[in-house]
């Protein structure tokens, strides 16, 4: 009995949330991880999914000049706070 008292007080509690600050910040984190890495010249648009999933921070990356535009994927790792960018999307023909 004590065991299921123990279970339905631990079922009950509400899931800890992060604070929207701390969303915030998580999305700065990439944005800044992702355009860090971003070599060409032009104009850098970061569009950060504001969550990401359980494991990574995602975010679509736009560099947009006189030539055209690339988009890019950067994929951020929570844990280990590292980026990857992926090469140019090929334009659709």
């Amino acid at each position: 009995m004590k065991r299921l008292a123990v279970l339905l007080c631990v079922l009950g509690l509400p899931a800890a949330a992060d604070s929207p600050d701390a969303w915030e910040a998580f999305r700065a984190e990439v944005a800044a991880a992702c355009t860090a890495l971003v070599t060409q010249d032009g104009t850098v648009t970061v569009e950060v999914n504001p969550f990401g999933s359980e494991n990574y921070g995602a975010a679509v990356v736009t560099v947009t000049a006189d030539w055209g535009s690339d988009r890019m994927i950067c994929i951020f790792d929570k844990a280990t706070r590292a980026a990857e960018l992926t090469a140019p999307f090929t334009p659709a023909s």
